[in-house]
């Protein structure tokens, strides 16, 4: 099993399983085993990442999350709250997709339902951050 290295300082202690030609990750909030798609590969960085290294509990993070967007169902990759309160939304998307206007609208789209006062997009190689303030979005680069 061949995975890209991500753009992230940090190594995470992963755990993996296989069952017959198939590839599985441990998902620490879960608990369970995913399959490892591109697109898993880069949620898990991140999940490993708020909760080794910003601190964050498991039950602060949702992955997963059902929203209605203009009547589709739509699902979020994964959300940090605290106190309950959606704070940073995480859009992911695989390695080979490559970040543009449209991703970022998309996610968008999404926060206008969660309401998170920042936005994650990344595609574990590049991340865009943008907090969301006066009714727009201001993009920033993280120390």
């Amino acid at each position: 099993m061949e995975l890209p290295k991500l753009n992230f300082q940090e190594t995470f202690d992963f755990k993996f399983k296989k069952d017959k030609d198939k590839f599985f990750i441990y998902d620490l909030v879960r608990k369970t085993y995913l399959l490892l798609t591109p697109e898993e590969w880069v949620r898990q960085h991140w999940i490993h990442y708020y909760l080794t290294v910003k601190s964050y509990s498991t039950s602060a993070l949702i992955t997963e999350k059902k929203v209605v967007l203009n009547g589709l169902t739509k699902r979020i990759d994964l959300l940090v709250t605290e106190k309950t309160e959606p704070v940073i939304l995480i859009e992911c998307k695989a390695p080979q997709i490559k970040l543009t206007e449209k991703t970022f609208e998309q996610t968008a789209r999404y926060n206008s339902i969660i309401g998170a006062k920042e936005i994650v997009l990344t595609n574990g190689l590049q991340h865009i951050n943008a907090y969301y303030e006066n009714e727009q979005y201001m993009f920033y680069k993280p120390e």
